[in-house]
């Protein structure tokens, strides 16, 4: 199958996803979840299928911010269906796949510049990367679902029932699992910074500075997050603030330059 082609066997297969989970949201009977993860798993394996053929070629791996781009997203989505399948999170789920539609879209669409790496000959470096990838990604998770942790904790306080159908965990589990997720995501991020600063041999370097030095900020935020939650109990507004400004910090550290290298420039 032609690799030009698979981006858009993939957006189809996460637009019609993410139509199915929304019709049915809030009907009695739930989404029709064997249709729902059938469509969606086929969508994440012709994004797999295509973003491999375009990361990785024959002079090297291709990681523009495209590519990268593509990467980060298929990993989120990837790690939500499979989530979806044990874990109550239907209501995020158009966004994850309306999210995922509207980046294969742009892999259509825009031309993509080419930023080839080796990391045959730096293991290590493919290791910092990979590791840096899985703790963003875990964040931004963390982040999506502080969302539906608001909205439990907000019916709850209104006394509002939400419409029939719809599945939502208990308050204390859903912030039990949050703050596992920005746990592990904060361990993993650490890890890449102080492996960075010790190891990277251009960690003070001009063009990576500003990356570290808000990838670190975000780490910072993420632990402040975490201490508080431990010694005073912060949770709420002020766990989702933090929550997003690590998330942003990280974004920004993580695809800034890349846009304002390859876009802008």
């Amino acid at each position: 199958m032609s690799a030009a082609f698979l981006p858009v066997l993939a957006l189809l297969c996460y637009l019609v996803a993410a139509v199915i989970v929304s019709q049915r949201l809030y009907h009695a009977d739930g989404p029709r979840l064997k249709l729902l993860f059938t469509v969606a798993i086929a969508g994440v394996v012709l994004h797999m299928l295509g973003l491999s053929q375009s990361l990785f070629t024959a002079e090297g791996q291709n990681f523009s911010l495209l590519n990268v781009s593509s990467l980060v997203c298929w990993l989120i989505t990837a790690a939500f269906t499979v989530t979806a399948l044990r874990t109550p999170i239907l209501l995020l789920l158009p966004i994850v796949y309306g999210f995922a539609a509207m980046v294969q879209l742009a892999v259509i669409l825009l031309p993509d510049a080419v930023q080839l790496q080796h990391f045959e000959h730096s293991p290590w470096l493919l290791t910092h990367i990979m590791v840096a990838f899985i703790a963003y990604v875990i964040l931004i998770m963390a982040t999506l679902y502080s969302f539906q942790v608001s909205l439990i904790s907000q019916r709850l306080k209104q006394r509002t029932p939400l419409p029939s159908g719809t599945v939502l965990p208990p308050l204390m589990q859903a912030e039990q699992l949050l703050f596992r997720l920005i746990l592990l995501g904060t361990i993993l991020l650490g890890i890449t910074v102080f492996s960075g600063a010790v190891f990277g041999q251009d960690w003070f370097a001009r063009h990576n500075l500003h990356k570290n030095v808000l990838s670190t900020l975000g780490f910072v935020v993420f632990v402040v997050l975490l201490a508080g939650h431990r010694l005073a109990g912060w949770r709420g507004r002020i766990a989702n603030g933090l929550t997003m400004t690590g998330s942003l910090l990280l974004t920004l550290a993580y695809f800034g330059s890349r846009f304002v290298r390859e876009v802008l420039l």
